[in-house]
């Protein structure tokens, strides 16, 4: 597994969410690695935050880096596979894990303008390559980022 760390992420390696493993407060959607389908990851993002009593700064935020996060995804998968997102709301934080087949043999590069845009939005961001087994030649691209509510001084 490739590990690729930014703005404060110290995991050393993350492992993927088990599927059907969603707390109770979850949200999971999968949809086929489209670009068209961008505008229903955001929608469904901002409606999470807005759950979460997320200020409209930080939804806005959420919305912008779950998008690069996504086209990201979506550039590097393999024709007709599927992506799934994962939202999950945590004391404080909203934190997303997206996933996609892919059969890139490196993850997505964290010197780009559209990571330096996604890291700008989040408050932490990293992305992670599982490599395909010998069953299956295609690995899994993965990024994950999170976002925490503003805290009033």
């Amino acid at each position: 597994m490739t590990d690729t760390e930014s703005a404060g992420n110290t995991a050393s390696s993350a492992p993927a969410p088990e599927p059907g493993a969603l707390g109770e407060d979850d949200v999971e959607v999968r949809f086929g690695a489209n670009l068209t389908h961008l505008p229903i990851v955001r929608s469904v993002a901002a409606n999470v935050a807005v759950r979460a009593d997320f200020d409209m700064d930080a939804i806005a935020d959420l919305r912008l880096a779950v998008d690069e996060a996504c086209s990201t995804l979506i550039t590097r998968a393999v024709a007709g596979s599927t992506m799934t997102c994962r939202f999950a709301i945590g004391d404080g934080e909203l934190r997303f894990h997206g996933t996609v087949a892919s059969a890139d043999q490196e993850p997505p590069s964290t010197a780009s303008f559209g990571w330096k845009v996604l890291t700008t939005l989040a408050d932490s961001a990293n992305t992670w390559l599982e490599n395909g087994t010998p069953d299956t030649a295609n690995g899994q691209v993965h990024v994950e980022l999170t976002k925490r509510k503003p805290t009033l001084t």
